[in-house]
Formats: structure tokens, sequence, C-alpha cells
């Protein structure tokens, strides 16, 4: 048995289908979205307006998230994609500043200016998203900051009891590729032990937002593999494995801008692995090859490529889904393990009316 508090199971709940898969899209990206829309006009990117950004989350949101249980935006040029959404689906809003600093070394994050989980969750929030850069084999003092990074947003996502999703993506620390043969072979390491890491309860992290841990590119027996192997696809099922066996929390998987069908391919090897994964966060493997037609042909022309092949896209993950993903509450037994608490730790009786936002989880 768990103890979790209302809002923080209001949240997953919002966030999640009937059956507590999470079947969310993504589109909070910002500067890598407007580096590909300023390719696709043949611009620079800095005559890619405030406005652009918004039309096209707008666009695709609006097509989207029927078929979404979800949509994961940005406060700076999202906030009317929220207005957009189908009314069904949840919002996650993400709190951290795009990119990371590049003044020092070690990929550090920042927070946006003027946000708070307080202002997020008034902007229309049910769950707050973060993203790292992490390598659990960074120096000590580099990852020593992600950590208390982390663990005050968990502290901040507790005291407003909202749930909250920390995505971390791996980097090399020689400063090569990720798409370098190298990092495909330590990647397997770089994940397991960041969800190791992270399902620690003292970060106060709902749901773990997690790569695929092999790629798939060097995967020997993939439909994807490109010819140098970095594993088997026998040691790739393994690795799925080991990494799920370390998590603590529920997770879902990124598609970290990978195409549709090397993300649903990824996906299935997870359930012939029989990974306990809840869902996914996916966006770019949806509707990024939209922006060309966005660039030059406009909204209009995005909006029918994406009634057309984004939602083509989407419905084919969404039947990957139903194959392999298990609602985020089997990692703690069912729904039924759940107990309901106040912030106190006092239990809750069910109540027909609204629940409120008060405490945090507790394993």
């Amino acid at each position: 048995m768990i103890q979790m508090t209302q809002g923080k199971l209001k949240g997953l709940e919002a966030v999640s289908d009937a059956k507590g898969i999470i079947r969310a899209a993504a589109m909070d990206q910002r500067g890598s979205l407007a580096k590909s829309i300023a390719k696709a006009k043949g611009v620079d990117p800095k005559q890619v307006t405030p406005a652009m950004m918004s039309e096209f989350k707008v666009a695709v949101t609006k097509v989207l998230t029927p078929h979404a249980s979800a949509i994961l935006l940005d406060p700076e040029y999202g906030l009317e994609a929220v207005k957009a959404k189908d009314k069904k689906a949840g919002v996650l809003l993400a709190y951290e500043s795009s990119g990371y600093d590049n003044t020092r070394p070690g990929r550090i994050p920042d927070l946006l200016d003027e946000w708070t989980v307080r202002r997020l969750i008034e902007a229309g929030a049910d769950a707050i998203k973060v993203l790292i850069y992490y390598n659990p084999f960074e120096k000590k003092e580099v990852n020593t900051i992600k950590h208390t990074f982390v663990e005050r947003i968990g502290a901040e996502c507790a005291w407003h009891d909202v749930p909250y999703f920390l995505e971390f993506v791996g980097y090399p620390l020689d400063g090569s590729s990720l798409s370098d043969l190298e990092f495909a072979k330590q990647k397997p390491q770089v994940v397991s032990k960041s969800m190791e890491e992270f399902s620690k309860p003292r970060y106060g992290i709902d749901v773990l937002k997690v790569e695929i841990p092999v790629n798939m590119q060097f995967t020997e027996g993939t439909k994807a593999f490109k010819g140098s192997k970095a594993y088997t696809r026998k040691e790739a099922l393994q690795f799925f494995k080991e990494t799920a066996k370390v998590a603590k929390r529920p997770f879902i998987y990124l598609s970290a801008g990978v195409g549709d069908d090397e993300f649903r391919e990824s996906l299935e090897l997870a359930a012939e692995a029989g990974v306990t994964f809840a869902g996914v966060l996916c966006g770019r493997a949806t509707w990024k090859e939209g922006i060309p037609v966005y660039g030059q042909k406009g909204v209009k022309a995005l909006e029918d490529w994406l009634r057309d092949r984004g939602v083509k896209n989407i419905k084919a993950l969404n039947e990957t889904l139903n194959r392999g993903a298990q609602p985020w509450f089997s990692l703690y037994g069912g729904r039924e393990k759940i107990e309901v608490v106040d912030r106190a730790g006092r239990p809750v009786q069910k109540s027909a009316g609204k629940t409120s936002r008060q405490g945090c989880c507790q394993p």
C-alpha cells in the first residue's frame, strides 16, 4: 500500500486515459522548433516570431489532442494552445528554460524566470514537467547541482500537490555526438543509473520520463538498424528488462526526436521484454514531418497534413501502446493499493466534490 495525496492523484488521472495509460503528445519544444521552422522557411531563426511558434503549437494541439490523453506545452509559446486542446485531454506544462547554461560546463539546467509551480497550475497545468541533461558518470560537483535542482522542484510540487514528471536526457562526457557508436554502447548504463537515482523518494518525482535504453539504429536485428552494431536484438531486450527493474516510480518513454516507425519499434521491443511502462510522451515522432509543410505553405496546410499523416501517426502509436503499455499504478500493484491521504498523511474520504491540491506523494 502506498499513500498519495488528492492533488497528485487527480493530476495523474487527468493526464492518463480511462485505463491509467499515459498517451501524451509533446509540444513544448522551443529553440529546436524555432530552428526547424527557420530552416523550412529559409530564414534566420531570429525571424521566427512568437506568433509563429504559438500558431504551430495551436495547430498541433487542436488536431492531435482528440487522440491523446494529454498534451505537454510550454508557458512561453503554448498558452494559446492550452485553450485549443480537446476538453478531455490533460495538460502538462514545462517549467525549465529551453536548453541549458552554456557559460559553465556540465549542461546545468535553469527554470523559467517568470514562472513558479503555482503560476503553472493557474495557467492550466494538471502536472509539471522538468527536463534536465544528465549523465550519472558526470563529475560529482556537477551532479550535486542537478540533484539539488531536481529535489528543490520536488518540494515545490509537493507543497502545491501537483504531479511532478522528470525527464532526463543522457549525453556523452567526451563531447562526442549522441549518435556515435561509443555513446550507444554506454546508453543502457546511463539510462539505468539515471532511473535508479531519480526513483529515490527524496526527489518527490511521480513519473519518470525516460529515454529508450538502447539506440535502435545500432541494434542488430531491428528494422532501424543502420549497420554498425552496439548490441544484438536479444541484448537489447535484456537492457529493457534491466533498466525497468531499477525503477521505483512509474515511467513513460520519450521519443527523443526519432521517426515514428523507429519509436514504435522500440516500444514493441519494450512490450516483448515484458517491461511495465506506463505510456509515452511523444513529440517530434508524430508531427515533425509537418514542419516543412508549415514553413512552405502555412498553417492551413499544416492542419491538413496533421489531420491526415499526423493523426495516422498518433493512432498507430496508440495501437502499439494498446499491446504493451500498462496503467501507471501497475508499478504499485494496482489502483486499489493507493491510499488517498491529506497533507498530514491522514486518510481522505472519497467525495463527489472537487479535490484539493495539498501535500505530497509518499511511497
